[in-house]
Parts: C-alpha cells; sequence; structure tokens
C-alpha cells in the first residue's frame, strides 16, 4: 500500500497516535482532579465526533466527572444521549467542566453530588435522574475506589469495606433501583478492570472487586436477557486517570505506568469511550454478558 493510500485511509498507528508519557511523581488527596493531573489525560472533548449512534437515549454515568467516566459522558452526549453525572461532592469543579462540555454538545446535563457508599444516595440518584431525564434507559457503573497497598498487613479493615462498599455494593445498589425504570432496550455497562484477571499484588481490595463485577456482571445479563435489558462490561488495562495519583499507585511506579502493554504507553480515557457507546448502541444487540477488554494488548481470558 503507498503513502497516499494510507493517507486517504486515514490509518493511525496505536503505538504514537497518543502520546507516550512518563508522569512525574506526584500526589493528589483521594479523589483526585483531572484538572491538576500532570500531564493532562485527553477525554475526548477536543476530538470524539459522533454518529447519532445514541440519540434520544438517558444515561446514567457513575464517576463520570473524570477519566473513563467523563470520557464516557462526552462519547454519549456526542452520540446524542442526554446524561446524569454522579461524582464526589469534593469533584465539583471537574463535574462542572464536564456538564458544559455536554451542554455545548447539544445535550442536557444533571449534576448528581454524592457518596455511593450510601444506600440512600444510590436510591435518591437514580429516581432523582429518571425524573429529570424523563426517564433512563442506559446505565454505566464506572466509579470506583483504588488505593495501592504493598503489604497486607497494612491493608486496614476500613479501607477494604470501602473499596467494596464504592466498587460492587454501589453497583448492585445502583443497578437495582434502576430497573424499575428501564424498559426493554435498556443497557447496563459496568467497569471491571485488567486487575479482574492479573491483580496487582498492591491492589488487593480493588482486584479482588474487579473480579466480582466481571461475575456480578455475566450473572445478572443471564437474569435480564429476557426482559430485553442488555448487561456487559469493560475492563480497561493502565489508563491514565485521577485514580493513579491519589494513591492508586506507588508514587515510584508513576514515570512507568503502562510502558509494560505491548503497545508501550498508557491509555487514555477517551481510547476507552468508544467500547462503552458501542456496548449501549444497538449494533451490539446480540452481545450480553461480555467483557470487552480495552488494555494495549495485555493477555486477559
Amino acid at each position: 500500500m503507498t503513502n497516499d493510500s494510507n493517507d486517504q485511509l486515514k490509518l493511525q498507528n496505536p503505538v504514537t497516535r497518543y502520546p507516550s508519557i512518563a508522569p512525574p511523581e506526584q500526589d493528589q488527596p483521594e479523589p483526585g482532579l483531572d484538572k491538576n493531573l500532570i500531564p493532562q489525560s485527553d477525554r475526548g472533548e477536543h476530538s470524539y465526533q459522533g454518529t447519532g449512534r445514541l440519540v434520544g437515549r438517558r444515561a446514567l454515568i457513575t464517576g463520570a466527572d473524570s477519566g473513563i467516566g467523563a470520557a464516557v459522558a462526552i462519547a454519549f452526549a456526542r452520540e446524542g444521549a442526554d446524561i446524569a453525572l454522579s461524582y464526589l461532592p469534593a469533584e465539583e469543579q471537574d463535574a462542572q467542566e464536564i456538564k458544559s462540555i455536554v451542554e455545548e454538545s447539544g445535550q442536557r446535563a444533571f449534576l448528581y453530588p454524592g457518596d455511593l457508599t450510601d444506600a440512600g444516595y444510590c436510591e435518591r440518584l437514580v429516581d432523582e435522574a429518571a425524573e429529570q431525564l424523563g426517564g433512563l434507559d442506559a446505565l454505566v457503573n464506572n466509579a470506583g475506589r483504588q488505593i495501592s497497598v504493598e503489604d497486607i498487613a497494612d491493608l486496614p479493615d476500613e479501607q477494604w469495606v470501602d473499596t467494596f462498599n464504592t466498587n460492587i455494593h454501589a453497583i448492585f445498589r445502583v443497578t437495582k433501583a434502576a430497573l424499575k425504570h428501564m424498559p426493554a432496550g435498556s443497557t447496563i455497562v459496568n467497569t471491571t478492570s485488567i486487575q479482574a484477571y492479573k491483580p496487582s499484588a498492591h491492589l488487593l481490595d480493588y482486584a479482588s472487586t474487579k473480579a466480582a463485577i466481571n461475575n456480578f456482571t455475566k450473572g445478572l445479563a443471564q437474569m435480564l436477557a429476557p426482559r430485553g435489558i442488555r448487561v456487559n462490561a469493560v475492563a480497561p488495562g493502565p489508563i491514565w486517570t485521577p485514580l493513579q495519583v491519589s494513591d492508586g499507585q506507588p508514587k515510584d511506579a508513576l514515570p512507568h505506568f503502562g510502558k509494560d502493554t505491548p503497545l508501550g504507553r498508557a491509555g487514555q480515557p477517551t481510547e476507552c469511550a468508544p467500547a462503552f457507546v458501542f456496548l449501549t448502541s444497538p449494533e451490539s444487540s446480540y452481545v450480553i454478558g461480555e467483557t470487552l477488554n480495552v488494555n494495549g494488548g495485555m493477555p486477559s481470558p
């Protein structure tokens, strides 16, 4: 194939499409903000172009203020969906920015700050989002907590419980509350991780919850398929988000983050968003109980 043909097809080398970053050692208090991330992550605000695949959809996205959740919110809006964004109150500044991007894309955005470890908030979130959106037919359970601990002896009971409450108990509660609003044709997409298959020793609690999300996804998919509601998951690999600098990784590991992938670089949040769009759109109507890996080529089942 000639260079002219390559130009015509607009081929993009995945190795070099996004920069191979070497983040400096840095720290943010949990949960971390996109605006303070060095270097900035790419959430697709300047590049994602929709094709109308989610026109008229009404989506609730948890952890929608930054990182992967923000990229999904932007992509969904560019595809024609209205969005309800769930996030922690400390992330208000990031959430306001994503709200503006969604609205600039011509879609409605509603903000719901709160803590997903609060069972009452989970139920109120869903009911209020469905009321504001005029219904609910897409749910993205994305919010997560990740704190690196090198030795199980140093892993506090409180952290173990909080990680499970955020990462899997909240998915159960939000999903359960959402189902009474969701008609046939609705979709649920959960965020799991490469950690479900290839756990890092320093992420014992986090990796355990991600394996649980995989199992929950496959079981719930079978339960809801006869009702016409599809459930799937996305398993990102090393994606550059505020999760990594707010104690999600050892500080001395940050400059090398993602360089052990076959592509040789960390992924950007915007590279995950198309997987969520696909699993939410009618294009994936025969895809149920699947975990779609977006990990730069890291081996996984």
